[in-house]
């Protein structure tokens, strides 16, 4: 079986709430647990609890010497209960729980591990938060985690012609690998002409796209990059399923509810427990290469897909700004990405 695999049952015993063994440690996941799946985890009451930074900085950890960066594991205290974890995990509950303490930040014994138990948990979906213990038997390894990561596996499976308002000339080509959740799909636009197509990364929002969200503004943008590329001759739309950056629907959702409290699109993503920027460009490069398209023009406003997508060995020969206009829901989204994400807009 390889790592890839094994990755995949990992993640789906997470979101069914098993607890799992990564590296050096046995895992069980905050959010899908319980008092009773703590307790047969850890009978002993010893378990300390894995945070991410992010959270840390919330927790008012970082002040301390084990806590300053990365992973930070919380040693286990009588008041730290399965409850008190979930407040920990969960930002939703900073304004609502009083938090006791005091937490004391504790070495890694294996922080390759612990940092890997956090990806995984963003992989699947979840709060990255974790009570973890030495682990008891082999599992998985960071190494088998970064394989099923792997944009390389990436492969095409289907294709068809596929018409769509704006352009009717188009070609939908999906892209999946085994063990990945998600198919990744483009949209090529209009016939290769020699010229190096005009291609925009649009990474997928259910709210936006679908629903109409005023939030963001990422449906406007996928209808205004089809026409964009129809108007310049031909050009590919990369469709990624990376939602809310990387960090999954579920979670982009709960960001949402934290901006209502006032935290702007950076600090929510962080207030999480997660990466500002979670998405891998390198499946963009991958999807590029097996399309045929190693120079392109990029419809963007972020400067860090042009850097990253050319570390994948995509030269972008011209950055074509893609700026629409603001409502009155999502302007206060918009200058974060100006101010904080280096969006030049």
């Amino acid at each position: 079986m390889s790592g890839a695999h094994q990755t995949a049952l990992a993640i789906d015993a997470l979101r069914r709430g098993w607890p799992v063994t990564l590296g050096g440690y046995d895992l069980l996941a905050i959010e899908t647990g319980d008092h009773e799946r703590l307790a047969a985890f850890d009978p002993d009451g010893t378990a300390a609890l894995l945070l991410s930074a992010g959270r840390a900085v919330t927790l008012k950890l970082t002040n301390q010497r084990d806590a300053a960066d990365g992973p930070v594991l919380v040693g286990r205290t009588p008041w730290l209960d399965f409850d008190m974890a979930t407040a920990l995990a969960d930002p939703q509950f900073d304004l609502s729980t009083p938090l006791k303490g005091p937490f004391r930040a504790i070495p890694l014994s294996d922080p390759e591990s612990a940092a890997a138990a956090l990806q995984l948990a963003r992989i699947a979906g979840l709060l990255p938060a974790f009570f973890v213990k030495p682990a008891t038997a082999p599992g998985i390894t960071p190494a088998d985690l970064a394989e099923h990561e792997d944009a390389d596996r990436l492969r095409i499976v289907a294709r068809a012609r596929l018409p769509v308002d704006g352009a009717e000339d188009s070609e939908i080509i999906a892209f999946r690998t085994d063990e990945m959740p998600g198919e990744h799909v483009a949209l090529v636009i209009g016939q290769p002409d020699g010229n190096p197509p005009l291609v925009r990364l649009h990474s997928e929002c259910l709210t936006g796209d679908v629903l109409g969200s005023l939030k963001c503004d990422c449906g406007p943008q996928l209808q205004a990059a089809i026409k964009a590329i129809r108007a310049s001759g031909w050009g590919i739309l990369l469709y990624l399923r990376q939602e809310g950056r990387g960090i999954g629907l579920i979670n982009k959702l709960r960001a949402y509810a934290l901006q209502d409290q006032g935290y702007d699109t950076v600090d929510a993503n962080t207030r999480l427990g997660f990466a500002v920027d979670a998405r891998n460009f390198a499946i963009a490069g991958r999807m590029l290469s097996l399309l045929g398209q190693k120079r392109v023009r990029l419809l963007t406003n972020n400067p860090e897909k042009v850097a990253q997508l050319e570390a994948t060995g995509i030269a972008v020969v011209e950055r074509v700004p893609h700026i629409l206009p603001a409502n009155p829901h999502n302007e206060r989204y918009l200058a974060a990405k100006r101010d904080r994400t280096g969006h030049q807009l």
